[in-house]
């Protein structure tokens, strides 16, 4: 089974717009409704037995159950019947809503993730029609249901094989957006190592570094448009609260936001395609860049999208069948790539790897960058014969010959 998902930007007129308008407007209170529902039954569960609240009580039936989803979508098809507003909305919209509230509960309680917020009138931003009979898609035009037919861009074609599943309308600043989700009954296998290797190490100083020596320039695209979104927030402060003036702003802001993600993650697919030319594997350091965007140069970590880089860079490497892999990131600046000693830790402002055994001399990115090269090149050989055959230090080209002796595998 595998599954894609196109996004295509709408044009739709301004009584579709309406319309789509008034569905995130129901979606809204349904939402809102059914996390009071659940908010009011836990906090009617948590004083103690012997006592109640000097401040406010929740009083519901020791025997009503948890309004999980199924109660709640029972209720709604009831509420549907003398409600005229929920009745002129897509039964299956108003239970998606439903569905993406348990889930949002069921990650709390697993994953660890926040107790889910009340939404306002500009925070219900998307809504899913879960299932189409046909094809809604006709040249340029798309069929939605309540909608009706909407003139989208078709950038690019729906590849042959794929069957439109659902389809969710979202709003943004720069307008609205139909992201399909499409599926297909293939299996496609995994990506097997093979071509020329490449290691990548990022950093702050320079984007990213190649085991090719190339270096690649960090662009900073918050820093470009941040004295122009610096005077627009400190215009919005000016205004008063709930006026046409401050929501005309709020767009403006809203707009250069998403020009400054846009530009951001053009920079990142153009740069993993150019990548992907170059290799048939391609390494990257395993980090978690939550831990960086919490120190000094948080702000900065941010703004170069590590995260979304090395995720649309796995993507791009499974759709063109470059093997894409991660390898430990400790000691990579540490260790010499060229006769792999530990040459200790350097400071930031050191930017040229200088061994003092081999004197190996390169710059201090690329070296890592090659080091996490021999890492990944020693993994793969791992997979392919055995685990625990690499002794000493991981990730040198030397603990290939401890594996394969004189015959080493072709890469």
């Amino acid at each position: 089974m595998l599954r894609l998902t196109y996004e295509y930007k709408l044009i739709p007129s301004q009584k579709q717009i309406a319309v789509i308008e008034d569905i995130l407007a129901v979606c809204r209170k349904v939402w809102n409704y059914a996390l009071r529902e659940r908010k009011d039954w836990y906090k009617s569960r948590k004083c103690a037995v012997n006592y109640c609240s000097l401040q406010h009580e929740y009083i519901i039936p020791v025997d009503q159950p948890y309004p999980n989803y199924k109660i709640q979508a029972a209720n709604l098809t009831k509420a549907k019947k003398a409600n005229p507003e929920l009745k002129r909305i897509n039964a299956q919209v108003l239970q998606q809503v439903l569905k993406t509230l348990d889930r949002a509960f069921k990650n709390m309680k697993e994953q660890g993730y926040g107790f889910p917020r009340f939404k306002n009138q500009y925070r219900m931003r998307s809504f899913v029609f879960p299932q189409f009979k046909t094809n809604p898609i006709n040249n340029e035009w798309i069929k939605l249901p309540q909608i009706g037919l909407v003139k989208l861009r078709l950038s690019r074609p729906i590849p042959d094989g794929f069957k439109i599943k659902q389809v969710r309308i979202v709003r943004r600043a720069s307008g609205y957006f139909a992201m399909l989700s499409l599926q297909s009954e293939v299996s496609i296998p995994d990506t097997p190592p093979r071509g020329h290797p490449l290691g990548i190490d990022v950093g702050l100083d320079k984007f990213l570094a190649t085991s090719d020596n190339q270096l690649i320039e960090r662009p900073r695209f918050l820093k470009k448009l941040h004295s122009k979104l610096k005077l627009l927030q400190r215009r919005l402060k000016l205004k008063k609260k709930g006026s046409k003036n401050k929501h005309k702003l709020n767009c403006q802001i809203a707009r250069l936001h998403q020009k400054i993600s846009d530009t951001r993650k053009d920079f990142h697919f153009k740069l993993a395609n150019y990548l992907c030319d170059q290799a048939g594997m391609i390494f990257v350091e395993d980090l978690d860049f939550r831990t960086w965007a919490k120190g000094m140069l948080g702000k900065h970590t941010l703004d170069a999208g590590f995260g979304q880089f090395f995720d649309i860079l796995a993507w791009v490497c499974w759709k063109r069948g470059v093997y894409f892999g991660k390898v430990d990131y400790r000691y990579t600046s540490q260790i010499c790539p060229n006769c792999g000693i530990n040459t200790g830790k350097k400071d930031l402002s050191e930017r040229i790897h200088k061994c003092p055994e081999c004197h190996y001399e390169i710059n201090r990115d690329v070296s890592a960058a090659q080091v996490i090269c021999q890492r990944g090149i020693t993994a793969v050989g791992q997979i392919v014969l055995e685990n625990d055959c690499v002794g000493g230090l991981s990730g040198v080209y030397n603990n290939l010959d401890k594996c394969f002796g004189s015959s080493k595998p072709k890469l």
